[in-house]
């Protein structure tokens, strides 16, 4: 009822000293691309940085694909500095 293993198959075969090598320059390199990927996400500043920048060009495109606001804003800075001028005029 118990089960035997066979003893008699072959063990893996050991890998060269260039398969070795290779595999450990590959080890080094995902490392090393795991140890930047971590540093970005630690890096705050340049997180904050990219999500500003990343805000901007949203409220630029926003800007480029739709003038209402634009023109909006124009003319509440013209009608501003008029009443400015206006009651300035009355002051006199």
């Amino acid at each position: 009822m118990s089960e035997r293993t066979d003893d008699t198959a072959t063990p893996a075969p050991k890998p060269t000293i260039e398969e070795l090598r290779a595999e450990i320059k590959q080890t080094r390199a995902d490392l090393g691309e795991t140890v930047q990927a971590l540093a970005a996400k630690a890096d705050v500043k340049a997180r904050a940085r990219e999500q500003v920048e990343v805000a901007r060009e949203r409220a630029l495109e926003t800007v480029r694909t739709n003038q209402v606001p634009i023109a909006m804003v124009v003319a509440a800075a013209v009608a501003v500095a008029g009443i400015i001028l206006v009651l300035r005029g009355r002051r006199r």
